[in-house]
């Protein structure tokens, strides 16, 4: 609870600062630059884990690191030997990061035999998305009702910037932008429950690797989704909002199941009954 609380002042204050900024000359770019800084993956990571830091907490970021890049692949074997000897520690904040791991659901620990980086499935997939369809879309709700002028304005330069780099087809460069954006109306729904569940379920989903925008026709479509988002965030219209953003994020799942059809997928097939503690918590 401690690191959802920690995240949450962390955002509040770093947009309460980035608004700041509008009252100087191009207040809203300074804004709208801090947002997108500020939401990137990883960004305030120290924060949401918490101040103080404790060793285990580094080691866990480092984990979770060696996880989202690949390094520790989907199902493999944790193997701690190895491990403190990469990263210079002893075994005991390894373990106490490896719990952290195993609560958050990219970990799981089988008796006698050790951890192991967790598999998402298909079926993990399918039952997570409604999830935080549901919840990004309350998010969205609440955004509608609580942004300011100054909200909007650093808005609407970060839409104008995701919409130049689906323009020029820059998929890596729409995705962190596409992420502030998300980020920017986790922020302003103020709801530090929300914003924490959110978190949480997206590490699950990254462990995926998923690249929903590479289906055929994605990025256009995830660009109007997000420009009917912004249009009822404008005019305030909370249940558009809602609406809009549980379109956004469902059909993201439809994009993942024709990827999946059309390649071999990362995702693992294996039914998650034959996991032991599996992803979808």
């Amino acid at each position: 609870m401690r690191c959802v609380l920690g995240a949450w002042r962390w955002l509040a204050q770093a947009l309460a600062g980035a608004a700041a900024g509008l009252l100087q000359p191009g207040g809203a770019e300074v804004m709208a630059a801090s947002l997108l800084s500020l939401t990137s993956p990883g960004a305030g990571s120290a924060a949401a884990r918490g101040m103080p830091n404790s060793l285990h907490d580094a080691v866990a970021a480092q984990l979770r690191d060696l996880i989202f890049a690949g390094v520790l692949a989907p199902g493999s074997f944790i193997d701690e030997v190895a491990l403190c000897e990469r990263l210079a520690i002893s075994r005991t904040p390894l373990r106490e990061a490896l719990k952290v791991l195993t609560v958050e659901g990219l970990v799981r620990h089988e008796p006698r035999r050790g951890c192991f980086v967790n598999q998402v499935t298909e079926q993990d997939l399918d039952e997570i998305f409604p999830v935080i369809a549901l919840l990004e879309g309350r998010c969205a709700f609440e955004a509608a009702r609580n942004a300011t002028d100054a909200d909007l304005a650093a808005l609407e330069l970060l839409h104008a910037r995701l919409n130049a780099h689906a323009q020029a087809g820059q998929i890596t460069d729409y995705y962190a932008v596409n992420f502030a954006i998300h980020e920017a109306i986790i922020t302003l729904a103020a709801n530090r429950w929300l914003a924490g569940v959110i978190s949480d379920l997206r590490k699950i989903l990254k462990l995926a690797r998923l690249q929903q925008l590479h289906a055929p026709g994605r990025l256009e479509q995830s660009l109007a989704e997000h420009m009917a988002v912004f249009a009822a965030l404008k005019a305030h219209d909370a249940e558009g909002a809602e609406a809009a953003m549980l379109t956004h994020l469902t059909r993201q799942r439809e994009a993942l199941r024709q990827l999946a059809r059309q390649h071999t997928s990362r995702i693992s097939v294996v039914s998650t009954e034959h996991q032991h503690g599996g992803a979808s918590t």
